[in-house]
């Protein structure tokens, strides 16, 4: 079925979006303004961007009550991010397809539910098992390229005590809105968005990945070199899976601070890492951009908020411009940000160019005007 042919009236409506910037109303798809977004360290529900199959051996089905009321709850503050955040910059490298999202498809949660791993010891799942996979099914939603919304993760991050993978209920201490997930979704903290289902309905451990569309022909980095979906056809099976997305930081907002003596700007931004064990992001950095890079002059920033290994950072930073430096560069200063993590894992000052715009991670660019 095509995107002209899908039928989306039964869609909930979307009062939230006030607010918003939509990117594509049938489906609904809508970010808020970066600037706004890091005001707060947990994404605001205004902002943000039934029961249970699970298929092992014999089926167990579970219903929203027995989720709750038999199992173990538990809260896990992380960062939500799409895949897509920032394609519209890897657009002007060269056309991408996809959404033209900017830097607001990210939003840091707390979100609130029971682990799954107690939920596939309960149905008798071996944690051992080998090249084992979770898939994860949603068939409320209208999809364009299958027939229901399926992803799958290895079965080592679900049954991991460390990895918080979560059926979450709650989000900021409250119910899940029917946008974000009502009655169950998925978390899988330091794993790209496309992996969270919501909706979720059906739960399966079998050999490999899922063989739905959303896992095997799409969230994939393929190379520079393919550049439309005929090339890809032939290459979806020849790259990985997105799980974690690459070290990345931008920059959120700039307010200039004038006086009779100097001339100041305070930036502020967030930053991801992969989360997880020494993943958490340990330094973020600013600096003018110059011609001659060796010539650039990286401020330390501020980290103003982290919680816990999955959340996303929250930086600030001052920097002095001198009159000397606002004449060189003709009143326009093009700054820049990077970060890097606890294990060493830093931002790319270029990322390399793909045709869906997944996973884009090149320093954070903001150009400034006086």
């Amino acid at each position: 079925m095509g995107k002209s042919e899908m039928d989306y009236t039964n869609e909930v409506p979307h009062p939230q979006a006030e607010g918003m910037i939509v990117r594509a109303a049938q489906p609904f798809n809508a970010e808020p303004p970066v600037a706004s977004l890091v005001q707060f360290n947990c994404t605001q529900k205004s902002l943000f961007t039934v029961g249970i199959i699970v298929q092992f051996n014999k089926n167990l089905e579970l219903k929203l009550s027995e989720l709750r009321e038999e199992f173990k709850y538990f809260e896990v503050v992380a960062a939500l991010q799409c895949a897509g955040n920032r394609r519209n910059e890897m657009g002007e490298i060269k056309p991408v397809k996809g959404v033209t999202w900017d830097k607001g498809v990210i939003a840091n949660c707390k979100w609130g539910g029971i682990r799954l791993r107690d939920v596939l010891l309960r149905a008798g799942v071996d944690e051992k098992l080998e090249n084992a996979h979770v898939w994860f099914a949603s068939h409320v939603s209208v999809c364009q390229d299958d027939s229901y919304y399926g992803s799958s993760i290895p079965l080592g991050k679900a049954m991991d005590p460390e990895g918080d993978v979560l059926l979450a209920f709650d989000m900021n201490s409250q119910l899940l809105s029917p946008d974000h997930g009502y009655p169950i979704r998925l978390v899988v903290p330091g794993y790209t968005g496309a992996r969270w289902v919501k909706w979720l309905d059906r739960i399966t451990i079998a050999q490999g990945e899922s063989p739905n569309f959303y896992q095997q022909r799409d969230y994939r980095i393929l190379p520079p070199s393919c550049a439309n979906t005929e090339q890809a056809a032939t290459l979806w099976d020849k790259y990985p899976s997105i799980t974690a997305l690459p070290v990345h930081s931008i920059i959120a907002y700039i307010d200039p601070v004038i006086t009779d003596t100097s001339k100041r700007l305070r930036l502020k931004g967030y930053a991801m890492g992969n989360g997880g064990k020494n993943l958490q992001i340990a330094s973020v950095q600013v600096a003018i951009e110059k011609q001659d890079r060796k010539q650039e002059n990286w401020v330390n920033a501020r980290i103003t908020y982290q919680e816990g290994k999955w959340s996303w950072t929250i930086w600030e930073c001052e920097m002095d411009v001198d009159e000397e430096m606002r004449m060189a560069t003709k009143q326009e200063l093009r700054l820049l940000c990077r970060a890097k993590d606890e294990s060493g894992n830093e931002q790319e000052r270029e990322c390399a160019w793909n045709m869906r715009g997944v996973a884009f991670c090149s320093y954070g660019k903001v150009v400034w005007r006086w």
